[in-house]
């Protein structure tokens, strides 16, 4: 394929299995140039899959993006760093 979506793979899978799935996406995207879209909440993955480019989705929308160093920044402090107080964003309860 010209694109995969790996939606958490990373999901259950021990260190050993993470590390296969990783080597074999890896060889796949070598040498077939298959462009790549990893959906995680976890920096693990991206530590064996490098990424080019980070978005960060809140509430819907891309509240971040930028190269490798916004996972550093998540996995230092957070995703609230980049996405706020979300909790005052957050509509009232309707009035009957």
């Amino acid at each position: 394929p010209a694109m995969a979506i790996l939606d958490e793979t990373d999901s259950g899978l021990d260190v050993d299995a993470l590390r296969v799935v990783a080597d074999g996406v890896n060889r796949v995207q070598e040498q077939r140039g298959t462009g790549l879209i990893v959906i995680t909440h976890t920096i693990r993955l991206l530590r064996l899959i490098p990424p080019q480019w980070v978005h960060v989705l809140g509430d819907g929308r891309v509240v971040a993006e930028g190269g490798p160093e916004i996972a550093d920044v998540i996995e230092a402090s957070g995703y609230e760093t980049l996405i706020g107080d979300r909790s005052a964003a957050q509509p009232a309860a309707a009035q009957p």
